[in-house]
């Protein structure tokens, strides 16, 4: 089992991924706005695969083109390495050329 991470190590990583955030010290969080609704679901089609090679899956709400991605390690009861292997996953399935935008 990963081990759970300080929340200055949180913060230190979090400064590499764009979008992400912390929610209640236990969740990262990343809001993504699609062109459309479809582009949105495939997306998460593909983080949904990405998810499974890793062995580890978000919380995934679809709210027409808006997806929102949650990680935490349960067993750890926070946030692990694993969570921050998770989201650059998730960060490599999105679309290029302006398919998604932040949400934040």
């Amino acid at each position: 089992m990963s081990e759970r991470l300080t929340e200055q190590d949180i913060e230190r990583r979090l400064a590499a991924l764009p979008g992400w955030s912390l929610e209640d010290g236990k969740w990262l969080v990343k809001k993504a706005r699609f062109r459309s609704y479809l582009d949105g679901v495939d997306f998460v089609s593909r983080a949904a695969r990405a998810a499974e090679r890793l062995n580890h899956h978000p919380l995934i709400a679809i709210d027409y083109k808006l997806v929102t991605l949650r990680l935490t390690s349960w067993r750890a009861g926070g946030i692990t390495e694993l969570d921050f292997e998770a989201a650059a996953a998730f960060d490599r399935e999105l679309p290029g050329e302006g398919g998604a935008e932040s949400a934040e």
